[in-house]
């Protein structure tokens, strides 16, 4: 009455053997690896903090200057322009580079030189546009006469 079979003990829920079934919860070496990788983690993110905090401010606003840059140099290349979302990113790039001037340091000359051609651009592509009418029930009514005769 007190033996067990021997598939019984092999059982790992019922068994009572020390190595239970694993698949249910993560092995030690799984929680070490990802304890790990969290502190992998946060230590990247502090070597990058502090690599961040050495650099020169203007260099860090200069190189978001030339992400706006290629921001709307994407938005007025899709076809068709994304011309609403490109000029947002353009009067974001004129502000940094209008409003801090040469406290942008080396790059200003050429953030204001890249914003006068990513301006030009978007003149040029906008004029390319056909005309759409401001509102869509425009579209589909005859012009009128300015003076009804």
């Amino acid at each position: 009455m007190g033996e067990r079979r021997p598939d019984e003990q092999s059982s790992g829920a019922s068994g009572g053997r020390p190595d239970r079934d694993r698949s249910a919860a993560p092995s030690r070496g799984a929680a070490r690896s990802e304890g790990e990788a969290r502190r992998s983690t946060e230590e990247d993110l502090d070597a990058l903090r502090r690599q961040l905090a050495d650099a020169p401010a203007d260099v860090v606003v200069a190189n978001h200057c030339y992400g706006l840059f290629e921001l709307a140099a994407i938005h007025l290349s899709s076809s068709p322009p994304h011309l609403d979302d490109a000029r947002l990113a353009i009067d974001a790039l004129g502000s940094l580079v209008d409003g801090l001037g040469e406290r942008l340091g080396d790059a200003h000359p050429s953030l204001r030189e890249a914003l006068a051609q990513i301006r030009l651009a978007y003149v040029q592509i906008a004029a390319a546009r056909p005309e759409q009418p401001a509102h869509p029930e425009q579209a589909a009514r005859p012009e009128q006469p300015a003076h009804p005769e």
